[in-house]
């Protein structure tokens, strides 16, 4: 299945029928009055998160989404049935934007969540409702209102619990495929990966959903490379691990980098808790190794000083259960945190 985040579409919601004029003919009653039925309410347009879905791909060949209109009122006060309500079905984590891409209209971060986008028109009123002592017979009836329309973005966002940030090669895919059972593709040159992958690390009781992004470089705020559009998909993480390449002869310039872009890029991302691993030690000596972890240490104290530096090999598998442990920490202050947001919300809606 192909990978899409975020799409433009448009909907709108149904119009309301249009309301019946109509006289009772009926043998022996001589003045029948008005009996014309009221126009059906237009189709509403609804947005659903749904469990099982990490793709927008189903939005990439269909961009607009009507309602169905309400059915006209017809004699002998019947009523114009209702047009049918659209769903669309979005994955968990899916933000819906207004057509400036910056104003939020809801964010669909639970499986079951449904929010209304359009409303349908009403149903004009049949002559019935405007007959009056003055107006016996009136020939008059209403159109029918116009349902809701708009175009809207969608933004998906995957939830999850880490983050993997670093420059192209630097194995984050390789960590992913030692600690998971994602299967990345892993090669030997840079942007192996071109969409964001998703793994389930089980490390003592806990588990993490950990998200590989595609490789940042300097500059992706201006589009370099893949620019950086995936960094959305770290703004719900508890945590970020960035991996520094530590075969590179300047690791804190590695680092210094993708800082710039995750400040650049802005969104809570930079301030999110981090951990810097100095990946590949399984190709470098001890002097080197302890070298780079210093010079690593000096950097992250000054962009970011509650960051945690820790020395790993995804292909070797050193050190790494030393990092999923540190990454349980903070993922796990995350997920208190949100628990406690929820049941706070139930509490206001139960009053």
């Amino acid at each position: 299945m192909k990978f899409l985040d975020q799409c433009k579409i448009f909907v709108k919601a149904g119009d309301g029928g249009a309301g019946s004029v109509s006289f009772r003919r009926e043998k022996f009653i001589e003045y029948g009055g008005p009996d014309g039925g009221d126009g059906g309410k237009g189709g509403d347009i609804w947005i659903e998160a749904v469990a099982n879905l990490n793709t927008l791909i189903d939005y990439r060949y269909q961009q607009h989404f009507k309602a169905e209109k309400g059915h006209h009122g017809e004699g002998r006060q019947k009523s114009g049935a209702g047009g049918k309500d659209i769903v669309l079905k979005v994955p968990v984590g899916t933000a819906v934007l207004h057509d400036d891409q910056e104003s939020l209209i809801v964010d669909m971060r639970e499986a079951g969540q449904r929010v209304r986008l359009c409303k349908g028109g009403d149903g004009g009123f049949g002559n019935t409702h405007y007959k009056s002592s003055t107006n016996q017979a009136p020939r008059q009836a209403g159109p029918g209102w116009k349902g809701d329309e708009r175009w809207i973005w969608l933004r998906l966002k995957l939830i999850a619990d880490v983050g993997l940030v670093g420059l192209p090669n630097a194995g984050k895919s390789t960590f992913l495929a030692a600690t998971t059972s994602a299967k990345p593709k892993i090669a030997d040159y840079p942007f192996t990966t071109l969409k964001p992958q998703l793994g389930v690390v089980r490390i003592d009781e806990d588990e993490l959903v950990v998200a590989d992004l595609p490789g940042l470089i300097a500059g992706a705020a201006e589009g370099k490379g893949l620019g950086h559009r995936f960094l959305g998909h770290v703004e719900r993480c508890g945590a970020v691990l960035h991996l520094i390449d530590g075969t590179q002869e300047k690791v804190s310039a590695a680092y210094n980098q993708i800082r710039d872009e995750l400040e650049t890029y802005g969104h809570g991302v930079a301030e999110k808790p981090e951990i810097v691993g100095l990946n590949k030690i399984d190709a470098l000596d001890p002097d080197a190794i302890k070298k780079a972890l210093a010079s690593l240490k000096r950097a992250a104290k000054k962009r970011s000083p509650n960051s945690l530096v820790l020395a790993l090999s995804g292909a070797a598998g050193t050190g790494v259960t030393d990092v999923l442990r540190a990454l349980a920490v903070p993922v796990g202050a995350r997920r208190a945190a949100d628990r406690a947001e929820r049941e706070a919300m139930r509490s206001d809606d139960d009053r």
